[in-house]
């Protein structure tokens, strides 16, 4: 008889599995079970399509089951699995819409059951209309109608992280009057304050308010149960839209119930290949976490590229290949307004956090020739290991040719350059595209000599 697979989850990891596993075993049965009513689309796209940037929610979509299906991989959408019964290699699912409870064999599983989207203590999303939380194609959707539907005139976000600020701009982009909430001092709290700034300035510059240091008390409703406002501990917001975006947690419940082991980040531990604990049973994407190349331990930070890279690993080892996760350095970018802001390995505060005696530099640059048209400024921060000169981290804020830059630094964490290796780099130099000293050989001389 084939081997079977199932595949717990029908997002990036998931499919990106599913697909790498059948293309090298074409006898491999695969079964994907998905919650939702969508399998395989970019998440990250779903603040341009609420937007408006892009027009129609289906264009995300890579692939539909239908064309999954010709490819021998069976989705079964809108069914819950609810149970992982390792011991006698089966699984049992939910139908939410017929209601049927049922279970699945496998002789191979795959848990790819993502991250749920962190709530406000006492209070659920369904108890007022106009409250959301934005993971899956769905909420983006929910998100989408309402706008057009209610017309709603103030917008205010929970959470200042990458999502928070890139739905700013969104609901700015709509028409409405948007504050930001943060329990934070600053806006993206995974860098530091110093380059922060300058996000939280452009923002403010283009009309988005922000409460920072704050949190939010309890939103309450008007008679006809849809939001009114948000009570803060530092005031009181109108709103007629709640975006509720305080960051992801693994959803591991069901797999540690099973007895998976969960991993220091309380994310499921796998080893390289992706593998856990438990035999046949691998795990990818936001549910698990990732080697983190500069710490040398495990590291929670859920970002789509690293879900299709380990999906891709673990459908080539479910496949009956071979192959390894190398891990991360923590890269990250993202879109506000006109700056695009990047950062890769540690902060200076995470670095100084987990031992490491650091030193940083801050430079300001252009992002081409001074003289060629349309030159900005950038800014370079480089984090440092004290004594060995080693790169630990990397943060840029400028336009988008200045954000892409980001990937030379990412290259460098990678194979672990010293910041004198950095500043001898034959990077591009062309008048459009930097001065002749790129920021980041400038930011490197100035690391070197401080």
């Amino acid at each position: 008889m084939n081997e079977r697979l199932i595949v717990i989850g029908g997002c990036a990891a998931g499919m990106s599995a599913a697909s790498k596993a059948r293309r090298l075993n074409p006898n491999l049965e695969v079964e994907v079970y998905e919650r939702t009513g969508f399998v395989s689309y970019g998440s990250c796209g779903m603040p341009y399509y609420i937007s408006g940037v892009i027009d129609d929610h289906n264009k995300l979509v890579v692939r539909t089951p239908e064309q999954f299906a010709e490819r021998g991989i069976s989705v079964h959408l809108h069914h819950e699995v609810i149970e992982i019964d390792a011991e006698n290699r089966r699984v049992g699912i939910k139908s939410l819409d017929e209601g049927e409870h049922g279970y699945d064999n496998f002789d191979k599983l795959l848990v790819t059951t993502g991250g749920r989207p962190s709530l406000l203590p006492n209070f659920s999303p369904d108890e007022l209309k106009g409250v959301f939380t934005l993971r899956t194609l769905e909420d983006g959707i929910a998100i989408s109608d309402f706008i057009k539907r209610e017309q709603p005139q103030h917008a205010v976000i929970v959470g200042a992280g990458y999502i928070g600020l890139e739905m700013a701009e969104s609901f700015h982009t709509r028409g409405l009057k948007t504050t930001v909430i943060g329990r934070p001092p600053q806006v993206l709290k995974r860098f530091d304050p110093d380059m922060a700034k300058f996000v939280q300035q452009e923002a403010e510059d283009k009309g988005i308010k922000f409460s920072l240091g704050d949190e939010v008390q309890t939103l309450e409703g008007n008679g006809d149960g849809k939001v009114r406002q948000v009570i803060s501990s530092k005031g009181i917001f109108k709103a007629d839209l709640v975006l509720l975006a305080l960051g992801v947690q693994p959803n591991v419940d069901m797999a540690k119930a099973a007895g998976v082991t969960l991993g220091e980040t309380g994310a499921i531990a796998t080893n390289a290949q992706m593998r856990t604990n438990l035999p046949d049973v691998y795990s990818a994407g936001d549910c698990a976490e990732a080697y983190h190349r500069v710490t040398k331990h495990g590291a929670y930070i859920p970002l789509g590229t690293t879900a299709n890279k380990q999906g891709r690993v673990a459908g080539t080892n479910l496949g009956g290949g071979e192959a390894t996760f190398q891990g991360i350095v923590g890269t990250a970018i993202t879109k506000v307004f006109d700056l695009f802001p990047a950062m890769t390995g540690l902060a200076e505060k995470d670095a100084k956090a987990a031992g490491y005696k650091v030193k940083s530099t801050v430079i300001k640059a252009k992002t081409c020739a001074h003289y060629y048209p349309g030159s900005k400024d950038v800014h370079v921060k480089l984090v440092i290991e004290k004594g060995s000169g080693r790169l630990l981290g990397g943060q840029i804020v400028g336009d988008k040719g200045a954000g892409s830059r980001i990937n030379a630094l990412v290259a460098a964490l990678h194979k672990e350059m010293t910041v004198q290796d950095l500043a001898k780099l034959d990077l591009a130099y062309v008048p459009p595209f930097s001065p002749v000293w790129d920021p980041l050989l400038v930011a490197a001389n100035v690391a070197r000599k401080g």
